[in-house]
């Protein structure tokens, strides 16, 4: 509390002399998130990259957009010796490109002649008279390494690049300055005195061509660090924010009420003492051929029967295999999608990016603001094989689990395991931290026939059944049957037959045995 009505008076005083800075919206999608608004209004920016980063897109992308969004006029001023027509051929296969905009709203110029005739004094009257009669908002200048190579002197370039800031804020034109230089140097002049510096790079990782966006600098207000995943569609720039820094400060924890959220298979929902702790996140280890993705999809239904929407993000089978496969073993997968209380999304076998993956399943989630949502990812792998950066992995599942979490969706997500390995080894080793549950299946072999099992082995919030059930796949779906109690070293995949007990000594249950070995192994494959 202040001490005084001094005190008091002086601390709104302090409040009221915050200077609110107007902004420039890029409508580039999530650069504004990035940029925490978009740029400053007069503010002048380095965008440097080097070929087919997308300087070329990104400038016009921005124009575009803020002719659609304020109805403003644009200058774009090409320093180079190309002409226009084939930019603009380039522009027109993009969905962002209006030709009807151009010439009133923006307008495209070429200031090489005046630099090649007058230098840098008659590119800078050529800028500040075109700015002015156009009314511009925004100014592009691309290729601006070419107005330094022109300069006799490097102060002269300096002093340019001062009087082009000046007289740009004095009118309040934001401009964009794009130069092809690949790494940012501190005592570049176009680096030093502008407001802020954009970084796109173009790079093979690996067999991999990644572009990525940095922010280096940005004055006068906060921005997102590091580096964000980049990608040039037929939308034009998309920019996908690394998730771990997007949600860096996530919100407490969710206050809805928590109920159980079961599969539907009466021993099973037995053993997790009536189903899953709705708003957690379960992973589902298993060989291939195990039933995964058949008791994912069993859980989806199960919810969709009781009105509760489900969402089915797979990487390895289209829908309509999918689809057919859970009918024939009695899963009305088909019934429900068509009503709608099921939506399967299927990512192709292409290069994805890790980020854009998350960005569509959650920003898919909040669209559609159901309560007690549920979800089924068939394949952590999908997400593992994305990254470009594998010590991401543990941060991004932890802010992506996490904001499944606030969402109040209860998520089933799929891991890969070896078949019949003796150790249960995680692929993924950070799903055990980030996760409230795991569910084991795996194969056993006795008396030349294979056996499915089911076991708990973490249920957090919650007590379970820690015993080892045998399952089954057939026409009428899946069925979970009481312990199994004949077969020692399951997880051997060769059972022995129990021959009664051994002298000296009390012997330790098959179940006691079976426990102990189905603690997983810290650490991943080598």
């Amino acid at each position: 509390m202040p001490a005084n009505k001094n005190e008091s008076k002086n601390q709104g005083t302090e409040q009221k002399s915050r200077i609110e800075l107007e902004r420039i919206v890029t409508g580039v999608p999530r650069l504004d998130y990035i940029l925490k608004g978009g740029f400053i209004k007069g503010g002048t920016y380095t965008i440097m990259g080097p070929p087919g980063s997308g300087k070329t897109i990104f400038g016009n992308q921005i124009c575009f957009n803020h002719i659609e969004d304020k109805k403003g006029h644009c200058v774009y001023i090409t320093l180079l010796a190309e002409s226009h027509g084939k930019m603009l051929t380039h522009l027109g296969t993009l969905n962002f490109f209006k030709p009807e905009v151009i010439p009133e709203y923006l307008f495209y110029m070429s200031g090489y002649r005046a630099l090649k005739k007058d230098k840098l004094p008659g590119l800078l009257e050529l800028i500040q008279k075109t700015i002015k009669e156009r009314r511009a908002s925004i100014l592009i200048l691309d290729g601006i390494q070419a107005a330094a190579k022109h300069a006799d002197e490097k102060m002269d370039f300096e002093e340019f690049i001062h009087e082009l800031q000046a007289y740009a804020n004095i009118l309040q034109c934001t401009t964009l300055m794009l130069t092809p230089a690949n790494r940012v140097k501190t005592d570049d002049v176009e680096n030093v005195v502008v407001d802020g510096v954009i970084e796109m790079s173009y790079q093979l990782i690996g067999p991999r061509a990644v572009r990525e966006l940095t922010v280096h600098k940005f004055r006068g207000t906060d921005f997102m660090v590091g580096k964000h995943e980049t990608e040039i569609t037929a939308n034009g720039l998309q920019i996908h924010p690394r998730t771990e820094i997007q949600f860096d400060e996530p919100a407490e924890d969710a206050q809805e009420e928590r109920i159980r959220m079961g599969f539907g298979i009466k021993k099973l929902d037995e053993m997790l003492q009536g189903g899953l702790m709705s708003g957690t996140t379960t992973v589902l280890l298993g060989s291939p051929g195990t039933g995964k993705t058949m008791l994912g999809l069993t859980f989806l239904v199960e919810g969709a029967k009781k009105k509760q929407k489900g969402i089915y993000f797979g990487f390895y089978e289209p829908p309509p295999r999918l689809i057919e496969k859970a009918e024939r073993i009695g899963i009305p997968l088909r019934k429900y999608v068509d009503e709608g209380l099921i939506e399967i999304i299927w990512q192709p076998p292409l290069e994805h990016y890790m980020d854009a993956l998350a960005e569509r399943l959650l920003e898919k989630i909040k669209s559609d603001n159901h309560d007690k949502g549920r979800l089924f990812i068939d394949g952590v792998e999908g997400f593992r094989s994305a990254a470009i950066y594998q010590d991401r992995i543990k941060r991004f599942l932890s802010a992506f689990c996490n904001q499944l979490r606030m969402s109040d969706v209860t998520t089933l997500i799929t891991e890969e395991l070896d078949l019949y390995k003796s150790e249960v080894e995680l692929p993924t080793p950070e799903l055990a931290t980030v996760t409230e549950g795991v569910i084991l299946v795996r194969y056993l072999e006795l008396n030349s026939q294979i056996h499915r099992l089911i076991s708990i082995l973490k249920m957090r919030e919650s007590l379970y059944d820690t015993s080892i059930r045998e399952f089954e796949i057939n026409d009428s779906g899946i069925q979970v049957s009481d312990s199994f109690k004949s077969a020692e070293a399951v997880l051997s995949g060769k059972g022995e037959l129990l021959k009664g007990k051994a002298s000296g000594g009390a012997k330790k249950s098959v179940g006691q045995k079976i426990r102990e070995k189905l603690k997983p192994k810290r650490g991943g494959r080598k």
